[in-house]
């Protein structure tokens, strides 16, 4: 192939015509296509005729043969197939993050930031923006102020029919803490294949902090003192703004570091990204 190739690696496939056991072969990324090939077998799939891309899914008729996978939708012969490669989690993880970045890099969208800051509508105008993906981030790029998403502090997405400009299309609404403050963007593509995979590379990241923080459950003590370390801020001590006796603080933030919410650093006791999220969130429970 004349492009460039972006992931080259063995492992095992399923995809249109494979017949019993999924032969290992040569799973080949570039930025056109994708190509699965084994011994007699090649399938071809154009990276313009993906549509949708999901991780840790299985095909029913190959769920007795893959664990960690990345099932790849698209169009072909006026039908829809699907094609699935399986891997470590690690590497699939990152194949997949690979693949996002191929379809999406690059790409217009129109963009409403923000459209919502906490509960409140704002007035903002939408804007015609390039999308750039990186595995912790989404930066729309465009002649006026560019913004960047932290994909570890997004806490909801959802896909809906919205105007934001253009008529009404496919768009990608998702809630995000920016400075502590929970913020909404929307994002319409310039297709609705491309806003579905937006879409889907939001919701899988969603889908990883909620992982993180699903055994995550601070007491009202401790989310006191985490909104403290939001409040304060670097350099400041916790003993000057919240109301608790030091040995007692002092057992709260070594549990909420064991935890991974808080950070001790040169300038002190810092939220981490998780801890943002629970802040965000419960100010977000207060505010509404």
């Amino acid at each position: 192939m004349s492009e460039s190739v972006v992931a080259d690696f063995v492992g095992r496939f399923f995809a249109p015509g494979v017949e019993g056991e999924p032969p290992r072969g040569r799973i080949i990324l570039s930025q056109r296509r994708l190509v699965l090939a084994a011994d007699g077998y090649k399938e071809t799939i154009p990276l313009s005729s993906v549509f949708d891309v999901t991780l840790g899914q299985v095909p029913p008729e190959m769920a007795g043969y893959f664990n960690d996978t990345v099932t790849v939708a698209y169009q072909k012969d006026q039908g829809r197939a699907v094609a699935a490669i399986e891997g470590t989690g690690t590497n699939i993880d990152r194949f997949a993050t690979v693949l996002f970045k191929v379809l999406l890099n690059g790409t217009k969208a129109l963009a409403r930031h923000p459209a919502k800051i906490g509960g409140r509508v704002v007035d903002a105008e939408s804007r015609q923006m390039r999308l750039d993906v990186t595995q912790g981030s989404l930066s729309f790029e465009g002649s006026g102020e560019s913004f960047t998403v932290d994909l570890a502090n997004i806490i909801s997405v959802e896909r809906s029919q919205r105007d934001i400009g253009n008529g009404s299309h496919p768009v990608v609404s998702f809630r995000h803490i920016e400075d502590g403050t929970a913020v909404t963007s929307q994002v319409g593509m310039t297709s609705g294949r491309l806003t579905n995979i937006l879409g889907r590379y939001i919701r899988l990241r969603y889908a990883d902090v909620q992982a993180e923080l699903e055994d995550v459950d601070p007491s009202e003590e401790e989310l006191e003192v985490l909104v403290a370390a939001y409040s304060a801020g670097p350099g400041i001590s916790l003993n000057k703004v919240v109301d608790i006796e030091p040995q007692r603080l002092t057992m709260l933030l070594n549990g909420l570091i064991d935890e991974g919410l808080l950070v001790d650093t040169d300038e002190g006791t810092q939220l981490t990204a998780k801890g943002r999220v629970v802040v965000g969130q419960r100010i977000e429970s207060v505010n509404t």
